[in-house]
């Protein structure tokens, strides 16, 4: 009677001791791969370098549109000596580029002196007048070269961004499904763990009673070492897998997150994932980034930019011929013209720059010439690369599928036989040697099967990746 008080006693004990350690231990939190997803594409140092890019896109497109900006000008100066005024001068002026290459100016004078240049005019004077490029530079120029430029460059600063984004995910997704496959491997060896150990009890029970010979406690005990050696090594793959997940999560503030030891993924991701993603045909895909992959639309915004240096270059390739034209007015009073333009109050100017030879211009246009000829099969060979990758990814994701069911039956097969062997060992027909080999035989399939699955997932997102799509 005193013996039984004290088991009861020692189990009320252990019984304690598991629920205290049980209130202790903080609950398990889950990881989703969409909350994985949205946390990158939000916090992640390369993610926010991407946004970045976009606003110094924007920037550089102002700078360009700078060049259009109205500008004012005043220029004041007086000349005296020996008590003679020379000249007193001030001239404030306003000219507006426009987007066409013409310029308007407009401005007013006063001038006064006794040596005053006698191209000038006394007293004030006002005048509204034209700057405009008759050759070179009337269709297209400098300025509007680099505005366009800049328009395509802020363009394809967002798919840049995509393409940065596509390639983190690609790390970030494979890293989360590697995470998955050690606690699903984890909680297999846990799950086994426990199940080697309660046949250990068994055993020990089995040979106190006589039932079964003292080595069998030896080959179970050996058996429950090898098993805990896993576990071990099961818990420190899932560790290291999950500090290398913690580097892609990062808060608001910037600072790095790491995913404490009670964070684990949902175990049943695989299900859940591959029954939201369908496959679209291969041609479809095929279709899909031929007209979205981010890298052939960056070789297109590239292609657009260099056709317009081009333009450039040819306009270059013609005779500079300027004429600045100004309608003068007596007076700071502005009225409207009473004469023809040639006839009364004018003033114009005509200059002209013909370069003989044009070798740098020549240089120049030919030159972009074949960069537009080498960007072109650049474009091709990356796209004929990126339809073999996808070609490549669609056949190991199909294949990986087909493992994926060949590995499932070899573990239900397995653990058939392991039941069967079991029900045998119980029953004295079997060994303790044979269930072994059969558990073996079922923690290697279920091993196996995880990493089939993780490596599915990760060829799924490989094939995103490949068709630009992962964003």
């Amino acid at each position: 009677m005193i013996h039984l008080k004290r088991k009861i006693f020692f189990l009320l004990l252990c019984m304690g001791l598991v629920t205290a350690r049980s209130i202790a231990q903080p609950s398990p939190i889950t990881l989703s791969f969409e909350e994985l997803t949205a946390m990158v594409i939000k916090y992640h140092p390369i993610a926010k370098q991407a946004e970045i890019q976009i606003d110094q896109a924007k920037q550089d497109l102002r700078i360009s549109r700078g060049a259009f900006d109205p500008v004012f000008n005043y220029n004041v100066g007086e000349k005296t000596f020996d008590g003679t005024s020379y000249y007193a001068y001030q001239q404030p002026q306003l000219s507006i580029p426009t987007w066409f290459g013409v310029t308007v100016k407009s401005g007013v004078e006063q001038v006064e002196g006794n040596r005053v240049d006698p191209t000038e005019t006394m007293g004030r004077s006002s005048y509204l007048g034209l700057q405009i490029p008759l050759g070179r530079d009337l269709l297209t120029d400098k300025r509007r070269t680099d505005l366009q430029k800049a328009k395509i460059a802020k363009a394809a600063s967002y798919t840049e961004r995509r393409k940065m984004l596509n390639d983190l995910l690609l790390e970030a997704h494979s890293t989360y499904w590697e995470w998955w496959q050690t606690g699903r491997v984890f909680l297999i060896a846990s799950e086994a763990l426990s199940v080697v150990r309660k046949r250990v009890d068994f055993v020990r029970g089995s040979v106190k009673l006589g039932d079964r010979p003292a080595i069998d406690t030896t080959e179970a005990v050996a058996q429950l070492q090898l098993f805990e050696a896993q576990w071990n090594t099961a818990l420190l793959n899932l560790r290291k897998k999950q500090w290398e997940l913690s580097q892609y999560l990062w808060q608001e503030n910037q600072t790095p997150y790491l995913l404490p030891e009670n964070c684990q993924p949902f175990y049943n991701e695989f299900e859940r994932y591959t029954s939201l993603q369908k496959l679209k045909p291969l041609d479809s895909l095929l279709s899909l980034a031929n007209n979205n992959h981010p890298e052939l639309i960056l070789y297109n915004f590239k292609l657009n930019s260099l056709e317009i240096e081009k333009r450039y270059r040819t306009q270059q390739l013609l005779p500079k011929a300027t004429l600045n034209y100004n309608f003068l007015e007596s007076g700071f009073q502005w009225t409207a013209p009473k004469t023809a333009l040639f006839e009364n109050n004018y003033q114009y100017g005509l200059s002209l720059n013909i370069p003989l030879r044009l070798s740098a211009e020549r240089g120049e246009y030919r030159k972009v010439r074949y960069t537009i000829q080498s960007t072109t099969l650049e474009q091709d060979l990356k796209k004929l690369q990126i339809e073999n990758k996808i070609r490549a990814s669609y056949f190991e994701v199909e294949n990986l599928r087909t493992q994926v069911s060949i590995q499932e039956k070899v573990l239900i097969n397995n653990q058939t036989l392991l039941r069967g062997e079991e029900l045998r060992f119980r029953t004295g027909e079997s060994s303790l040697f044979l269930v072994n080999a059969r558990e073996t035989r079922v923690w290697e399939s279920a091993q196996k099967l995880e990493e089939v699955k993780a490596k599915y997932l990760i060829a799924i997102q490989q094939l995103f990746w490949s068709a630009g799509v992962l964003n």
